[in-house]
């Protein structure tokens, strides 16, 4: 009886000794997995603002285009010097007591459409991807991702622009807008077709990417840490969906 015993605890503690090693090393490698997020619109209503991203610029609504719903910059309308309606409440809900300093600084930039992620308090180390559909536009045909906004307006963005076909990094700082790097070659896409765009930050490192394929490389004055979302420019008509980050493991 008491071999019995003994050949069973033996055995119990040799598969312990197998298994729990191997559950330690799963928990270690979940716990240090990248997070990924995906902002989803499909539980918005179309034809009003989405309530995961807050329009800072320009007109942003839900549509539906081929059974699902996107979030739509629409700049048939544009007007230069025409923020959103529902700006200061918007920046009061972004930057609470500091929203005066990031309002003004926003009216310089108001032909430059763009949306604030609501659930992305601070991206710092990640990759931020988007699909986008180009459908019109008269003097530009624009989408991109903006990234790095800070509290007093100031941010960085890379798009894409239908009417030049490169992706571009840009800078807005202090009511200027700057060019940073283009990409290193030039990409003609077509209308009404989606596209992806991704960007991909390292503490100041950050890299551009459009359908897979790296175009941009740079290093930024300092490491990137701010809000992200959506960019456009002018009377821009773009269609976005499935933006997804995900932040690197720490």
């Amino acid at each position: 009886m008491k071999t019995k015993l003994f050949l069973t605890l033996s055995l119990i503690f040799a598969f312990a000794l197998l298994v729990l090693p191997a559950i330690a090393q799963n928990t270690r490698q979940a716990a240090g997995a990248p997070k990924s997020i995906r902002v989803d619109v499909s539980k918005d209503k179309v034809g009003g603002e989405s309530k995961q991203f807050l329009s800072v610029v320009g007109n942003w609504s839900v549509v539906e285009d081929e059974g699902k719903k996107v979030l739509a910059v629409d700049g048939r309308e544009w007007l230069r010097g025409n923020p959103a309606r529902n700006l200061a409440e918007n920046a009061r809900a972004i930057y609470g007591s500091r929203h005066e300093d990031f309002v003004d600084n926003v009216k310089a930039f108001a032909y430059f459409p763009y949306s604030v992620a609501k659930e992305i308090p601070d991206f710092q180390n990640g990759e931020i991807t988007v699909k986008f559909k180009m459908i019109s536009g008269k003097l530009d045909k624009c989408a991109g991702i903006l990234f790095n906004l800070k509290p007093n307006g100031d941010y960085l963005t890379i798009r894409f622009n239908g009417k030049e076909d490169n992706l571009v990094l840009w800078k807005f700082v202090k009511g200027t807008r700057s060019f940073v790097k283009r990409g290193t070659e030039n990409k003609p896409l077509e209308l009404n077709k989606w596209y992806e765009i991704k960007v991909v930050t390292k503490d100041a490192n950050i890299e551009g990417y459009l359908n897979g394929e790296k175009l941009i490389e740079f290093v930024w004055t300092e490491p990137i840490s701010g809000k992200i979302g959506l960019w456009s420019k002018t009377d821009s008509l773009s269609y976005f969906t499935d933006f997804t980050v995900t932040l690197a493991s720490k």
